[in-house]
């Protein structure tokens, strides 16, 4: 008896899945199937929002920073 295990991208998996259901069941048998979910962040700000009013910029002051 032999095991493998794969990567396979999302287009192909059903595929896979498809023939390897197709064979025989006492020569293959599916042990598990484990998804492997990419983490995105929740939010991505699309621009960044400055409530600047009523602020006077000093670029001297800003420098000495």
């Amino acid at each position: 008896m032999h095991s493998i295990r794969l990567n396979i991208e999302d287009s192909v998996f059903d595929k896979v899945i498809y023939f390897l259901k197709n064979l025989p069941i006492n020569e293959v048998k599916i042990i598990d199937d484990v998804v492997d979910i990419k983490k995105e962040p929740a939010y991505k700000p699309s621009s960044i929002e400055l409530h600047t009013k009523g602020f006077k910029f000093n670029r001297e002051e800003a420098n000495e920073r």
